[in-house]
């Protein structure tokens, strides 16, 4: 049965396209020929071959012969046997006679190429072209998002996983860009209106229908969804995909980047355009190569194509291809019509490797000009969800998507369905959910996380926590969870419980409250906050740089009230309570509760009201419901907390008031990397003891944590009012891609620099009998930093150093620290 299935796999790939070829230039040395041009003969449909001499072309005509052409080399003509010609090998000659070469070699020359000068009147006209010569504009907007997994071979599907799921082959494919099998497992469309206002520069995309199948449920995969929706502009000097920035082949600084040949000129459209072939001036970049399209009098793209080089220093994507259709309109402007991007995702990215496509299709018609609307039109919904439009029915979607779906695509929608009713993939697809979530879900509840089940510190030993939530789905509006934990050393329990209610989902008003009973590092960070389990730093000394018995049992109850009128502008009040006591013999709050100094109290009560701000603009958020997740993309963050304590209600310690501001900016620059800087300030007013201080946080571990000083021990500086600035810089690979030898192994490099000021005033020193004597930062602490990440793809190492305070005693004046992490 496998076998026939396979035979029929190979006759309808055969069937449904006309003209493929993928192979192999040479050299004849046998060496691969990067960047070569290989077209069908009398014909405008070409690919260029990537580093490796590899490329692949197909045509929907029937196409009888290739031409190969590359700078120094002799033009060649290849007859092709077949339709479908895979692992072909063509050999090419060094040109006998500088008459049959290209004038441009290698680096193409800067100077009388026509095709800069060309580029340098795109550079011109660029603000001049499209949308933006309109004040406003609308349109509508169709979306196609598809997930695939590729390099489908009989040994694939012969795979005993699928046993039982052999029906889902049947709707294996091929890419026509890369040429390998594909198939479905994910795909979702959406419609929009879209309208813009170039002169407040806002757009508003109003969800008109939306259409899934597959994983729809699952929030990581909504997020890797989202990811793929980057906004970008060909016309821009760079470009920003998985939070990465490559440089335009349209940009400014292409000139130092790009080589640029004009290899033809034809008429598209009844307009007069050249052809431009662009590929990199150096490897290991963020770069792309292709070609496009340009008119002759308005210098507006008419077609571009691009692809990224698989040298690029980018992890888990083997290709990115980017395609663009413009279309004239009213005679001179020129208006994207048709998007196409497709990247594959792979753990290497070796040929044969096995990963996933994304794929996202923009189709945009129906152009409206100058159509002015008030500025509130243009306000974005903080909540807002309208279930009807992910019920249209298959009669609105026949009418109203732009294309047709292909015989493919339309038994995707089928063959999901039904594989998601086989027990087989329910297990798998259950199994791949708990390792992203952590939870795992049983009914309506989810028990975890599964990674904070086992600990281990100086106070309570080993430690056991057991936990989870209620779910019934990702939008829900309430959701209590909570947890319970043991420590065989200390023999006690401990445990969290918490709950969270929306009652406006339009404003997202939250209701919230909870207990926990637990053993915390208090100085772990310096920005606080009140959530019950938000925030819980149980230490752990498995990979400490020492032993810490400067741990502390919190007994924390709070409620408290948050709205979002504005998207992204949030404001919370809560009222909490808690008591503190050190955990350990070996650590002490202890404080002076008379003016005689002769009455001393170990514990502290404490009862707290606290308003914050947090600003957040240009995040993007999965859900709507009272828990939601970020899409992992940079933006801005602003918070700010004030607090008061109060003395005497229910037995309060200390009256006092508390203000917090913390601000985290990451920075793009372009093909230099992205920089992170952070900044908190923080000052107390009024008497406390140790317990209620600002500590600045350490870190003795060995592992990098943001927030915190690496050459620096718990409880090592303590203050009452604190600034801080921290710096760090990831060059992403720039410099180390300038050696040849480090070149291969795509390893960035990141600097790094943080400082400290802060004081302690008279009467908090004075009131101080924990035995600990009270230091400040008075003359700006700083470290300095500097590592490698991308290491082997997943690991970092840093090195620290500390630039001042040398001679505190057991200081550490140097630390190696190091983290994991999967990023692109």
């Amino acid at each position: 049965m496998k076998k026939i299935l396979l035979f029929l796999l190979l006759f309808t790939t055969v069937l449904n396209a006309q003209t493929k070829v993928s192979g192999i230039i040479v050299d004849k040395s046998n060496q691969p020929v990067p960047f070569a041009n290989v077209l069908f003969k009398d014909s405008n449909i070409g690919v260029l071959s990537n580093e490796d001499g590899r490329f692949y072309i197909e045509a929907a005509q029937n196409y009888t012969t290739l031409i190969i052409t590359s700078v120094g080399y002799s033009d060649k003509e290849i007859s092709l046997p077949k339709l479908v010609n895979y692992d072909f090998k063509v050999q090419i000659s060094e040109a006998e006679s500088l008459k049959e070469v290209v004038i441009f070699t290698g680096k193409t020359s800067k100077k009388d190429n026509p095709a800069l000068d060309i580029l340098r009147k795109i550079w011109e006209r660029k603000r001049k072209n499209g949308l933006s010569k309109f004040e406003q504009y609308q349109m509508e907007k169709y979306e196609k998002v598809e997930f695939d997994m590729n390099t489908i071979d009989s040994a694939f599907m012969k795979n005993k996983i699928f046993k039982g799921m052999e029906f889902i082959f049947n709707h294996v494919d091929t890419s026509n860009v890369t040429g390998k099998t594909y198939l479905p497992i994910f795909i979702n469309e959406s419609l929009y209106d879209v309208y813009g206002n170039n002169k407040i520069n806002k757009v508003k995309e109003k969800i008109k229908a939306n259409k899934n199948s597959g994983f729809s449920d699952n929030q990581q995969i909504l997020s890797f969804v989202k990811d793929l929706y980057s906004d970008y502009d060909i016309y821009n000097n760079h470009l920003t995909f998985f939070d990465k920035s490559f440089t335009s082949p349209l940009s400014k600084t292409g000139i130092d980047t790009y080589n640029y040949i004009l290899r033809d000129s034809a008429y598209i459209d009844k307009k007069w355009c050249y052809n431009i072939i662009f590929y990199p001036r150096r490897k290991n970049e963020l770069t792309f190569k292709g070609d496009f399209w340009v008119n002759d009098s308005t210098f507006a793209i008419k077609k571009i194509n691009m692809a990224v080089t698989k040298s690029a220093n980018i992890n888990w994507v083997k290709d990115i291809y980017i395609e663009q259709e413009f279309e004239v309109q009213n005679d001179s402007v020129f208006l994207l019509t048709r998007d196409y991007m497709m990247s594959d995702f792979a753990l290497n990215k070796k040929d044969e490797s096995k990963g996933v496509y994304g794929k996202r299709t923009t189709l945009y018609q129906n152009h409206k000009f100058n159509i002015e609307k008030p500025t509130a039109f243009y306000r974005e919904e903080v909540n807002y969800i309208d279930n009807d439009v992910y019920n249209k029915s298959e009669e609105y979607w026949d009418e109203n998507r732009f294309e047709n779906l292909n015989k493919d695509e339309k038994g995707v929608y089928k063959m999901l369905d039904t594989l998601q009713t086989v027990k087989k993939f329910q297990n798998l697809y259950n199994l791949v959910s708990i390792l992203g979530s952590g939870y795992i879900q049983k009914g309506h509840f989810d028990y975890g996380p599964i990674f904070s089940t086992f600990g281990y510190n100086v106070v309570e030993g080993v430690r056991l926590r057991v936990g989870g939530r209620t779910y019934f789905g990702p939008n829900d509006t309430w959701r209590l969870q909570g947890y319970t934990a043991y420590g065989f050393g200390d023999d006690k329990f401990k445990y969290g419980l918490s709950g969270k209610w929306m009652v406006d989902k339009k404003r997202r008003i939250i209701l919230s409250g909870g207990n926990r009973r637990d053993i915390e590092q208090i100085g772990a960070s310096l920005t606080s906050t009140n959530d019950v389990l938000g925030r819980s730093f149980a230490s752990s000394s498995v990979f400490s740089t020492g032993s810490n018995g400067k741990l502390t049992n919190i007994n924390l109850t709070n409620v408290g009230i948050e709205m979002e009128p504005v998207k992204n502008l949030t404001f919370q009040a809560g009222f909490s309570y808690r008591t503190l006591e050190s955990a350990s013999s070996l650590f002490s709050l202890d404080y002076y509760t008379d003016p005689s100094f002769t009455t001393i109290k170990s514990d502290v009560k404490q009862s707290e009201v606290n308003f914050q701000v947090e600003y957040t603009p240009n995040r993007k958020t999965i859900g709507y419901g009272v828990e939601r997740s970020n899409v992992d993309s940079p933006f801005s963050r602003f918070y700010v907390n004030y607090s008061h304590g109060f003395k005497g209600l229910l037995n309060s310690d200390f009256k006092y008031d508390k203000i917090q501001l913390y601000y985290k900016q990451p920075i793009i620059i372009g093909p230099l990397g992205k920089s992170n800087v952070i900044v908190e300030l923080g000052k107390t007013f009024g008497t406390i003891p140790l317990g209620l201080m600002s500590v600045i946080p350490g870190n003795q571990t060995y592992f990098t944590i943001e927030n915190t000083f690496s050459n620096l021990n718990f409880y090592e500086f303590v203050t009452d009012q604190y600034a801080t600035l921290q710096w760090e810089h990831n060059f992403g690979g720039r410099l180390f891609s300038r050696i040849p030898f480090m070149r291969k192994l795509n390893w960035r490099e990141i600097v790094g620099a943080r400082s400290v000021y802060g004081t302690i005033s008279d009467a908090n020193r004075a009131i101080n009998a924990s035995g600990l004597t009270y230091m400040a930062p008075e003359k700006m602490y700083w470290e300095y930093s500097a590592g490698i990440g991308n290491i082997f793809k997943v690991f970092r190492i840093d090195l620290a150093w500390r630039g001042n305070y040398l001679n505190t005693p057991d200081t550490q004046r140097f630390s190696v620290k190091g983290s994991f992490g999967f990023y692109f």
